[in-house]
């Protein structure tokens, strides 16, 4: 994967009342370069419950290869790429939900917990260039 079609990616994940942050933390690493800065905000719940977010935003190419080879390695990947009409939106952002549970084991799966967002290049920035070069990075993958 000698270029990244991306202009960067956010990893976004919350973490709620019940859980140790901590252990959020850690499944959010399993995606990330290591020692990579984790930007952390609290937020409230409906009920006045605390929720801390936490995200990371990776903008270099080998952070965002990291990433990628991370989520290369889901089961069904083929799924994704064949999804990718209803993954990328008209602002050329590809979408994904990761297992948080699966992600604190250090597994890959698709789910509920983490959110993917990534910018795809596109030149024209239209939504059929971005699907394109989605499609073609993820095949290499």
């Amino acid at each position: 994967m000698a270029s990244v079609p991306f202009h960067y990616v956010d990893l976004r994940v919350f973490c709620y009342a019940t859980e140790d942050e901590k252990r959020v933390e850690s499944a959010l690493r399993t995606y990330l370069p290591e020692e990579y800065p984790i930007e952390r905000a609290e937020s409230e719940g409906h009920y006045g419950d605390r929720i801390a977010v936490l995200s990371a935003r990776v903008e270099n190419a080998d952070g965002i290869r990291h990433v990628l080879s991370q989520v290369a390695t889901l089961s069904d990947i083929d799924d994704v790429r064949a999804e990718l009409d209803d993954r990328v939106d008209e602002n050329c952002s590809f979408f994904l939900t990761l297992d948080k549970q699966a992600a604190f084991r250090g597994d890959v799966e698709r789910g509920d917990g983490i959110t993917l967002r990534a910018k795809v290049e596109a030149y024209p920035a239209k939504r059929e260039n971005a699907i394109e070069n989605a499609r073609d990075l993820l095949a290499e993958l």
